[in-house]
């Protein structure tokens, strides 16, 4: 394995959309969603680490998570697991990263990932993630692995890029909001537009400069804790300075302003898993169409649902169509699957109603 490849796995989300299951004790990150005896995180990992020495691989999330992913990764050491004092979206934790690694290795090329996407081909995520890379090592360059849009979806941002067709990275004219469906349909008619997966690659040295050149306070302030990176000393640091740091994404600090930005058509299928429907769609069918985890399913004319259960519950289904079903202890949501982005605000309905 190449020592100069590592990784930054984003684990900090709550994943609210996936509630009775998620919670902000325990976000879907660290549940097996998928039925397939691993949780996101633990297949997040085991993807990476095919080509990522496990003593590169930094899990960043919150500090109420520290022990979970400690005992879901118990390959990884403490100091692997970078701890967020404070929530302050993607580009003071990636900076942090960044710098804590660049001190290690300055020749270091990094990726950062979601914990909680699914990705079907490993050997191509592989394949892409390295294309980068090389380009990233040669080049002071940016890159994104973009998704080939199947649908007109409204949920995700988008990529915009040169259409010089000899190039296989491509370059970036600029990345765009999540659009309303007319637009989106805009996009894909236009043939150089592609889903933006949040998955990056760039070298230590590229991203530093960036911070450098276009968010220079944020730079100074965790440059400030160089000295304390990686020691006993960095705790104390950064339990003083975090909080200190502007809320703003990667996107919005670093992105929007950089000219040297390049993606990577992915050949991998890939689903963010970001609601119950999505989920649905990445789940096996049984012959009526129902995708079932954790239960025993008996269905009269019911079909286009989502069940799950613990504990093998045996679940009734009769002339229902097109569902979440989910019975986790003492909560038990059923909801039309078109309804699912309603269900973050059902969820502060029921903590208002019966408390937290």
């Amino acid at each position: 394995m190449n020592s100069n490849y590592y990784a930054v796995i984003m684990a900090g989300g709550i994943g609210s959309r996936f509630w009775p299951v998620s919670t902000a004790e325990y976000p879907k990150q660290f549940h097996d969603m998928l039925g397939s005896g691993f949780s996101l995180i633990q297949k997040t990992f085991n993807r990476l680490h095919k080509f990522i020495p496990k003593e590169n691989i930094l899990v960043l999330t919150n500090e109420s998570y520290n022990d979970l992913v400690l005992e879901q990764l118990p390959m990884l050491t403490q100091e692997q697991v970078v701890l967020e004092p404070a929530m302050r979206n993607t580009a003071p934790c990636i900076l942090y990263a960044a710098l804590k690694i660049k001190k290690s290795n300055p020749n270091a090329v990094m990726i950062v990932a979601p914990s909680d996407h699914w990705i079907e081909d490993e050997n191509a995520f592989e394949n892409d993630v390295k294309q980068c890379f090389t380009k990233c090592e040669n080049e002071d360059v940016l890159c994104t692995l973009g998704i080939k849009p199947t649908f007109p979806n409204t949920g995700f941002g988008y990529i915009e890029f040169d259409k010089n067709p000899a190039a296989e990275i491509k370059k970036v004219n600029q990345f765009r909001e999540k659009p309303d469906y007319i637009t989106a349909k805009e996009f894909i008619s236009q043939g150089n537009f592609l889903w933006n997966a949040g998955i990056f690659m760039w070298s230590v040295k590229t991203i530093v400069d960036a911070f450098k050149a276009f968010q220079p306070e944020q730079y100074q302030l965790f440059n400030s804790g160089i000295e304390a990176y990686n020691t006993p000393e960095e705790k104390k640091f950064i339990a003083k300075n975090y909080a200190l740091a502007e809320n703003i994404s990667i996107d919005y600090a670093i992105l929007e302003h950089s000219k040297s930005i390049y993606v990577l058509p992915a050949t991998f299928d890939w689903n963010d898993l970001g609601t119950w429907g999505s989920l649905y769609d990445k789940l096996d069918k049984n012959e009526s169409s129902n995708a079932v985890v954790g239960a025993q399913l008996l269905d009269r004319n019911a079909s286009g649902n989502i069940v799950r259960t613990k504990n093998d519950k045996v679940v009734v289904l009769d002339s229902l169509d097109d569902f979440i079903v989910v019975d986790k202890d003492d909560v038990l949501l059923i909801c039309p699957k078109e309804k699912e982005q309603d269900i973050k605000v059902i969820l502060n309905e029921v903590k208002d109603k019966f408390g937290k």
